[in-house]
């Protein structure tokens, strides 16, 4: 399974979060999904971005620290998270339908989002 068909079944998880108006930790997500809890950043991106290239709220806004209680620093599509969470929880995630592994690779090409500026080679040595 790679990290699209992962953030697929993490999809689901937080479309059912949303729902319920639940914000989850990190460690909750890891053990519901069964990924390592250092590997979930890679696969909240491509929800990230889908996120942000289709102008949903940003579902990935519901995964937290434990102690903090906000998103983790690759976490890039809103500032206002208590304001987002609300946008998150009121809008119709089942009747979206989940993104296709295929859908979320797709906008991650088109819309990386991890948080990361990545310069072009041209401009580091400049």
């Amino acid at each position: 399974m790679n990290v699209f068909h992962r953030a697929a079944q993490i999809w689901a998880v937080l479309a059912l979060a949303a729902e319920n108006r639940q914000v989850l930790i990190y460690k909750i997500v890891s053990r519901l999904t069964g990924v390592p809890r250092v590997g979930l950043g890679k696969c909240l991106e491509p929800i990230q971005s889908y996120c942000l290239l289709h102008g949903l709220p940003p579902l990935t806004i519901l995964v937290v620290g434990e102690y903090t209680g906000m998103p983790g620093v690759g976490f890039i599509a809103a500032q206002d998270i208590p304001k987002s969470q609300q946008e998150v929880f009121k809008h119709d995630w089942l009747a979206h339908g989940s993104p296709s592994p295929a859908d979320l690779e797709a906008a991650a090409q088109a819309r990386p989002s991890n948080g990361v500026i990545q310069i072009p080679e041209d401009e580091e040595t400049a």
